[in-house]
């Protein structure tokens, strides 16, 4: 016998009341904004027809201040799986429609469970966060369901890529779920994150502030730096999401996508030419990396925030590698606080994923001040350097000028494992500028003679040449090669070929006690 039509009617026009979420009122007035639904958000990202829904007919469970006459549709967040370029991802939407996206108790458990699917499987998982915050009916329900998603976000930390996509209201305790996932995207114009509201800030400190000011995601961007990348929009946001997976693993036992092809290891002219005649002039090193990158494209992490440094995602040769980059066009490529705890958070993701680093050296030092010392830039230093050091992914540095101090060994030097050092004949590296060297070294001299300017420049030529040369550090074996500009894609592209089989073993331990 063939299954009643009254069932098959009644599942249909279930899943048709889901679609339309809060109401098609409410959905028309968000496509007005210019703002996706939560279900459109999944459906724009997963490839077409592969979208599983998990738990579209889960229904809250409170019976108190009349929430036992309310109908909330998939109690206000849509989950589920589907292919994003092939590969199985999990993700989850608020809805903002249906009681303003608020977490009761089975909201959060629809969370949970399609993460510990994605820990099993292991799949990225995408939060797309849209929410009131606490459904404040459900009292202490919505707090322990809160705690629950934190605990997860930090189960499957440093298992699978976790994604979170702000675009709505993500306030108060909520806020912390996107901040323990590994990348945080927020919309430009229709989403707002933050702790604490202006009224809030106004009666502590007296303070007025808009949440432009501090909860908006050009805020988070550049000042703050909560998040990671901003989104001219929802689909923007869900396609920056699926470009950034491009460059990850499924999990971290898996190896990233890489894209293997005949190997091009021929010279590129254009970068003797970047090159400035003097190291006083600052250096494009956006400029290299577009040259150094498959086909220019490099998917940038954090443009916005501590621009002294650069980091972000390419391929070279078809090797998904992560870039770490001095930039001398800001703050003369200095190290200090915010460019450190960047640079090290961004290390130790490429780590975790099994991601080559690739680290491109033109440092004077640490950002020297009274601010800075205050603040820490000693602690804030050492992620760095503990970073770099507790890496066991493959590790290619490539030193194009200054390279002084400690902040020489901070960006990867063979000390701290780097598996190879190259250098281009522009390279310094020395416990110091040559300048500030002679003026220590040659005092005397200096003081002595006719024209100590003149002296000052000769004896400034002598130290370099004789104690900043690349060549100094290729002597005592601390560089694998001097190598032209014009070289670099080439011997990048080789050595990374050459230690994607490298193993690492450290001593056993639950992990070491990286000075946050």
């Amino acid at each position: 016998m063939a299954i009643d039509p009254k069932l098959l009617e009644e599942l249909r026009e279930r899943r048709e009341a889901a679609s339309k979420a809060g109401g098609a009122d409410k959905l028309a007035k968000r496509h007005e904004k210019g703002v996706m639904g939560a279900r459109e958000r999944l459906l724009t990202f997963f490839q077409a027809g592969t979208f599983q829904e998990f738990g579209m007919h889960a229904k809250h469970s409170c019976h108190r201040f009349g929430m036992q006459k309310k109908d909330l549709p998939y109690d206000g967040v849509v989950c589920g799986t589907g292919l994003v370029d092939g590969r199985p991802v999990a993700a989850y939407s608020q809805d903002f429609t249906v009681s303003g996206g608020s977490l009761g108790r089975i909201h959060a458990k629809k969370i949970c469970d399609l993460m510990d699917f994605a820990h099993e499987a292991g799949m990225p998982v995408v939060g797309v966060n849209d929410s009131g915050g606490a459904r404040i009916q459900e009292g202490v329900d919505s707090l322990s369901g809160y705690g629950q998603v934190f605990f997860k976000n930090v189960l499957l930390s440093g298992v699978v890529p976790q994604v979170a996509v702000i675009a709505g209201p993500c306030a108060g305790g909520a806020a912390y779920s996107p901040a323990l996932t590994d990348f945080l995207i927020m919309t430009r114009d229709h989403a707002n994150m933050f702790i604490c509201g202006p009224d809030v800030i106004k009666a502590a400190t007296g303070e007025s502030a808009a949440l432009e000011q501090f909860a908006s995601a050009a805020a988070h961007a550049s000042i703050s730096g909560n998040i990671h990348l901003v989104a001219d929009d929802d689909k923007h946001a869900m396609e920056l999401t699926a470009k950034l997976l491009s460059f990850l693993p499924s999990n971290n036992i898996s190896d990233p996508p890489h894209q293997f092809d005949d190997l091009d290891l021929s010279d590129d002219p254009e970068l003797n030419e970047i090159v400035p005649a003097s190291n006083k002039e600052a250096l494009d090193t956006s400029a290299v990396i577009e040259r150094l990158v498959d086909d220019g494209d490099f998917f940038e992490i954090m443009p916005d925030f501590a621009r002294n440094i650069i980091v972000g995602f390419a391929r070279i040769e078809g090797v998904v590698v992560g870039i770490v980059a001095n930039n001398s066009m800001v703050k003369a490529g200095t190290l200090d606080i915010d460019s450190s705890d960047k640079g090290a958070r961004f290390i130790r993701t490429c780590n975790i994923y099994n991601i080559p680093i690739v680290s491109l050296v033109d440092i004077p030092g640490f950002m020297p001040g009274l601010a800075q010392e205050q603040g820490g830039i000693i602690r804030h230093g050492a992620k760095m350097l503990f970073a770099y050091a507790a890496s066991t992914v493959p590790k290619i540095t490539l030193i194009m000028r200054k390279a002084y101090g400690g902040a020489y060994l901070a960006m990867c030097s063979s000390d701290l494992g780097a598996d190879m050092v190259f250098a281009w004949p522009t390279a310094e590296i020395a416990v110091m500028g040559a300048e500030g060297a002679a003026k220590i070294l040659f005092k005397k001299e200096i003081n002595a003679a006719e024209d100590p300017k003149a002296k000052t420049l000769e004896l400034c030529d002598s130290y370099r040449a004789e104690f900043s040369s690349p060549y100094q550090a290729a002597a005592g074996a601390m560089i694998t090669d001097v190598i032209e500009p014009a070289q670099s894609r080439a011997a990048l592209a080789l050595a990374l070929r050459n230690t994607l089989s490298k193993r690492d073993t450290r001593p056993p331990k639950k992990h070491g006690n990286i000075p946050l």
